[in-house]
């Protein structure tokens, strides 16, 4: 069992890392695999709608990480998604890899457990969550909660370590999302399949 995550922010080692490294450590402890996987600092290529990823079954844009996260996403099991807080949402770095990487690789993601951590100097982080959660939600992903929302406070890596109810937290989420991926297993052992697929049906609000 393998948990793929991804940290959305600029600053490889910074607050949100430490996040993801506190339910990264609890997964571990649960014997579940995780990889780390930092989006870096360069310039990063938003979504076109090209349609050329529906053809290729990856992005045509190839100078950065989304396409490796979808071939990592094959064969992974659960995913946690981290970014800092900018103005109120996630940093904008790790939408435009999310905005791909879904768009492009949404069928290695689908019914697998996805949780969302974001982390803020102050306020401003339900309103992200809300962003990102909705990426779960449309593509049929099991959402991982914790016992309060997958939040942390801290300007810096140290402050960070300070928020005790924010670390509780991202322990809470570890073992809960080792719980899910444990019991999905565990279906798929007893042959219990995801429900098959149906063809969505699209309206226009434009008459």
């Amino acid at each position: 069992m393998r948990v793929l995550m991804v940290n959305g922010s600029s600053n490889q080692f910074g607050c949100t890392y430490t996040a993801l490294q506190m339910v990264a450590d609890v997964l571990r402890s649960e014997r579940i695999q995780t990889e780390i996987t930092w989006v870096g600092d360069s310039a990063l290529q938003d979504c076109v709608r090209c349609n050329a990823c529906q053809k290729l079954g990856r992005c045509i844009y190839d100078d950065d990480i989304v396409n490796e996260l979808i071939e990592k996403s094959k064969i992974a099991d659960g995913f946690v998604f981290g970014a800092p807080v900018f103005y109120a949402h996630p940093g904008g770095r790790l939408l435009s890899v999310l905005d791909r990487l879904f768009y492009a690789g949404s069928k290695h993601l689908s019914y697998k457990p996805g949780a969302a951590v974001v982390s803020a100097r102050r306020s401003g982080t339900t309103a992200a969550l809300d962003v990102l959660n909705k990426y779960f939600t449309m593509n049929k992903m099991p959402v991982v909660s914790s016992h309060y929302w997958n939040e942390i406070y801290g300007r810096t890596p140290e402050e960070t370590r300070q928020d005790v109810e924010g670390l509780q937290t991202m322990r809470v989420l570890g073992h809960n999302m080792a719980w899910l991926i444990k019991n999905i297993e565990i279906a798929q052992k007893s042959n219990i399949r995801p429900p098959e697929e149906i063809a969505r049906q699209i309206t226009n609000f434009i008459r």
